[in-house]
């Protein structure tokens, strides 16, 4: 790893030498000098920091705060003096510094402090990078995300947009299936014609074939009118499938027999309708699993599964999660009209280092949560959700007081067979053995979940 470069400022020579020392003792990469125009010079180097005295000759760290932070904003400073006040540190503050320290001070204060300044300032530089990179995936409809697994999305929903082939997406509830599916029908040849969502869990069997074939006058007790089915309304686009996974087994037949023969026959008509809609499915179910405990139609699943689009969970999306949030924030401080430009470094932090069991949505609602409760420019750490502030990565909560804290039977699944596969140093077979599975069965739940074997 690297070390820190660190510039060190005092008209005191032995003061310089005796700090550069110890700093350097704990992993830091010291420059020193005593002239703090000198120092104007160095800092538009690879500084990482800047450590200064307040009261020096020719120029007073203050001065050099206000002068540095205009030749190198992002670089924290941290002021030292022996005349340490309150007032000594507004002022400090106010000329840009990161930190204020008076003397005496213990040698791990600083370094500590340091520590802290370095990685706030690199959290700013990757907010700024994040907003650039947010500029530039705003082309891609409503998908947000630059890590190596979404790249490799863009691209394959590039390559197939203009295709008519059957597409299933799956993945965890709320990591945006739908996003994904308009974008196909938004970049395809198809864009100007209809988007149909249906959700296939919403509602009871016999009114889902209503919905999706349609009926005629008369053709059951309410039927007051006829109706057109969202297949035909679908005509010239884009049908989406939502949910596929629960659709019921007595409708299953009916719906593959109309995506083979691109015909839907209405409740109590005689006559079939035709209709030429590119058709688009999606579950958060292990479908194959489905199909080996009979649940799901073997033949339906080969009609929908021509492309499949498998889209990561958040916790597999290294990088992303800043950059979504930041785009959630810009979005919803605009609605509640409110100037809120960031996050703190110490939220950045956690919302970086919590698992995300409800993927992206979940991201959403606690980032318009935190703007509805932010009172400052920036979101703090109070402003989150208590179960991200209080996060552990290697937590199971089984009980607790608050509700809120618990997860999902599948959460705990998640994180049990993760330690399983550390415990065994990525072994799979090992792993499958002392989770009594099979090793396929394994291999789909670490896609799924986004797993690493190490």
């Amino acid at each position: 790893m690297t070390k820190p470069n660190v510039l060190v400022v005092d008209d005191d020579a032995a003061m310089c030498s005796l700090i550069a020392t110890r700093l350097q003792s704990r992993g830091f990469s010291i420059q020193t000098t005593t002239d703090p125009l000198k120092a104007l010079g160095l800092v538009e180097g690879e500084i990482d920091a800047v450590v200064t005295d307040i009261n020096m000759k020719g120029m007073s760290g203050l001065e050099l705060c206000r002068r540095l932070h205009e030749v190198r904003p992002g670089v924290p400073v941290l002021v030292i003096t022996a005349f340490g006040s309150m007032d000594a540190a507004i002022q400090a503050i106010r000329a840009g510094a990161y930190d204020f320290l008076p003397k005496p001070f213990e040698i791990d204060q600083l370094a500590l402090a340091l520590e802290r300044g370095i990685a706030h300032a690199k959290l700013r530089l990757e907010v700024s990078r994040l907003r650039q990179a947010l500029a530039d995936t705003q082309g891609f409809a409503t998908i947000v995300g630059e890590s190596p697994k979404m790249r490799e999305l863009y691209a394959l929903v590039a390559k197939i947009a203009d295709s008519n082939v059957p597409v299933l997406i799956t993945g965890e509830s709320g990591t945006g299936k739908e996003l994904v599916a308009r974008a196909l029908h938004d970049r395809g040849a198809r864009k100007d014609g209809p988007f149909v969502a249906v959700n296939c869990a919403a509602m009871p069997e016999a009114l889902l074939e209503s919905e999706l074939f349609g009926h005629t006058k008369g053709a059951f007790t309410d039927a007051r009118a006829a109706k057109t089915g969202l297949f035909p309304s679908a005509d010239g686009g884009t049908i989406f499938l939502d949910e596929i996974g629960e659709l019921p087994l007595g409708l299953q037949p009916k719906l593959l027999r109309a995506l083979q023969e691109r015909m839907v026959r209405p409740i109590g008509a005689t006559q079939e309708v035709a209709f030429d809609a590119r058709v688009i499915a999606a579950t958060n179910r292990d479908l194959e699993t489905m199909v080996e405990e009979r649940t799901f139609r073997e033949d339906l699943f080969f009609r929908i599964n021509v492309i499949n689009l498998s889209l990561p969970p958040l916790r597999a999306r290294a990088g992303d999660v800043l950059l979504l949030a930041q785009h959630f924030l810009a979005r919803t401080a605009e609605r509640a009209n409110k100037a809120i430009t960031g996050f703190s470094a110490e939220a950045a932090e956690r919302l970086t280092a919590y698992s995300w069991p409800g993927n992206v949505r979940e991201l959403q609602n606690s980032i318009e949560r935190a703007v509805a409760l932010a009172s400052y420019d920036h979101i703090a750490v109070d402003d989150l959700p208590e179960k991200v502030k209080s996060y552990s990565s290697n937590q199971v909560v089984l009980t607790a007081d608050d509700p809120s804290e618990l997860v999902s039977l599948e959460e705990i699944e998640r994180r049990y067979v993760g330690r399983v596969l550390e415990s065994v140093g990525g072994n799979k077979s090992a792993a499958a053995r002392i989770l009594r599975i099979e090793r396929k069965t394994l291999y789909r739940m670490m896609e799924r979940w986004g797993l690493d074997p190490k």
